[in-house]
This record gives structure tokens, sequence and C-alpha cells, in this order.
């Protein structure tokens, strides 16, 4: 009992000493001080008085093969009947890259009318996030789902509703127009 007693003391004075570092010692940086003018040595030179000296010129066995000194000439240009005529290269065509489109096959194809209506979706009874692809008298859209419908009771039946915009991109028919006929592609 006695040295489970001592080993709890030894054992909390520990953890004082690491929760409470302001009565152990301080954990912050000392403040910056200026150095003291003694750490200083004044630096003697003896380049105070001036001389002049004159440079040797170089060793000529030290010299490059072709250094260049007074005496040197420079080659002059050819005449222009020695010169070597310039070959141009010839012009090369680059080939025109072609454009081309492959959309894969989808998995089902449905014929009916569409609608119009103003809340930014595209309705149909699939699930949501199913790729589309619709296709009118004007042209052909690619789409996701994200709204269900419309209803079935509806006569004639219709098996889409489409965002304002994308319905008369589609259909190609006059703005009083509320339905049309288009072929949805499911993906």
């Amino acid at each position: 009992m006695r040295l489970k007693l001592v080993a709890c003391a030894a054992l909390s004075a520990a953890l004082a000493l690491v929760a409470a570092p302001g009565i152990v010692g301080s954990r912050t940086p000392s403040p910056v001080r200026a150095i003291e003018a003694a750490a200083f040595q004044p630096l003697q030179s003896d380049a105070s008085g001036a001389t002049t000296s004159v440079v040797a010129p170089a060793d000529p066995t030290l010299r490059s093969a072709n250094a260049l000194d007074a005496s040197a000439r420079f080659a002059e240009a050819l005449s222009p009947a020695a010169q070597v005529p310039v070959v141009a290269a010839p012009i090369r065509t680059q080939p025109v890259p072609g454009f081309s489109t492959t959309i894969k096959p989808p998995k089902y194809v449905l014929k009916g009318y569409a609608s119009f209506y103003t809340n930014g979706t595209t309705a149909m009874r699939l699930p949501a996030g199913t790729v589309i692809r619709v296709c009118g008298a004007a042209g052909c859209l690619n789409r996701v789902v994200n709204d269900y419908g419309p209803s079935a009771s509806f006569k004639p039946t219709r098996i889409i509703d489409m965002y304002k915009p994308d319905f008369f991109a589609v259909c190609g028919c006059p703005s009083y127009s509320g339905t049309t006929l288009v072929t949805v592609s499911i993906y």
C-alpha cells in the first residue's frame, strides 16, 4: 500500500510539472538584448598606405592556343562565287484535323410529347440523375433528369416536361405551342 502511495505521488508531481510550466520555468523566449560594445574589437589593416604595383604580362607558355593579339587577322568573308548556296527546306502541309462525334447507343428510346414549364428542371418518370438526349424538329439536347413528372393523366400523354428555353430549342415551333413531338434516348 505504501509503494502504491509513493508511485501515485511521484506521478502526480510529474504531471504537475508538465501541466504548470509557469511554476517550473518560463516557456517564453527571452527578450532581445543589445550586443555589448566590448564584444567588438577594432580591425587593424596594413593597407592604409597607398602603394602602386605593376602587373607583369602573362607568361606566353600559359596562353591559350587561340588567343588573339594585336597582329592577329580575322578571316575575310568568301567571295559570292565561293559561297555555298542555301537550300531551303521543303514546305510541308499539315493535315486538317477532322471533326466527328460518336454517340453511344441508348438503352431505351421513347417517342411522345414534351411540354414546358419555367422552374428550370427536366422532369421524366425516371430516377434522378438519368442521362437523356431529347431530339425534336429543331435539334437535340443532352440533359440529366432532375425532377419527377409529368403526370400520366394528361392527354395527349406527355413523356417529358422541359425547361422553357430547352423546349423551344428542341421543338422549332412558335412560342404559343404547348407541346411538341420528341424522341427521348435514355442512357
